[in-house]
Formats: C-alpha cells, sequence, structure tokens
C-alpha cells in the first residue's frame, strides 16, 4: 500500500541502512515517516511508479510525490525529522556532485563496517506500524 507519509526506501540487505532506520525511527517523534526496504513488493512499485531502476541500491526518500536519492535524500530526511538533524541541510548547498561523490564512497565502504546481512527491523513488534506492507 502506497502511504502519503514520507516514505524511505533503503537496502533491506545492508546493516548500515538498518542502523539509520532505527536512527530515524527513534527520533521520529512526529511520525512522518514510513519504511520499506528496496527488495520488498512495496519497494518494488515505488520504484516502478516514479520509473526507478529496479537494481538501485540507494536511500530513496519520497515526499508528496517529489523522489529524492542518494545525499539529497539523506539530508532531505535529516531536515524533515527537524530539531538539531536539520541543521545538517546546509550541506545542501554544496553541489550535487560532491555530496554524492561522498555518499558514494560511504557506500562503497558500508560493508567493510558493517556486514552484509538480512533486515530483521520489520518483525520487532513496537516498530511494525512504520514499514509499509
Amino acid at each position: 500500500m502506497i502511504t502519503k507519509k514520507n516514505s524511505i526506501l533503503f537496502d533491506g540487505e545492508c546493516d548500515f541502512c538498518s542502523f539509520w532506520v532505527k536512527f530515524i525511527i527513534k527520533r521520529d517523534k512526529k511520525d512522518t515517516f514510513r519504511f520499506a526496504s528496496l527488495q520488498s513488493k512495496i519497494g518494488q512499485e515505488y520504484l516502478t511508479k516514479f520509473n526507478l531502476s529496479k537494481k538501485i541500491d540507494t536511500v530513496v526518500f519520497i515526499q508528496k510525490d517529489i523522489v529524492f536519492i542518494k545525499s539529497t535524500a539523506a539530508l532531505t530526511i535529516l531536515k524533515t525529522l527537524g530539531g538539531f538533524w536539520c541543521l545538517f541541510y546546509v550541506f545542501i548547498l554544496f553541489p550535487r556532485f560532491i555530496r554524492d561523490f561522498f555518499y558514494d564512497l560511504v557506500a562503497k565502504y558500508r560493508n567493510v563496517f558493517f556486514k552484509k546481512n538480512t533486515c530483521q527491523l520489520n518483525s520487532q513488534n513496537n516498530i511494525k506500524h512504520k514499514f509499509l506492507s
């Protein structure tokens, strides 16, 4: 089910991505975010709806039918999260190719620091409502 909430699509096989999903859920005081893995049925529906590659492996943020990816997605998520975190949005002033270079660098080495695994996030009862199905 596609929702009117802000939707975040993430790599469900990446512990680094799962870490950030938990980070956002913990700080989402206004309950504005919903999540789906890129590999899930709903994730694939979103990718089709917005004409994105089915093999994309980056964060995708959908806000009011506007799609953000990579560093722009990450910064827009932090801005939407509010509070102290919105201060990081100042990095949007850097050209996207520079921001995405660093985003890609972290993405390239994410599995060095976090092992690749299967996401177990949506099996936790206290946060099940945050995941699209």
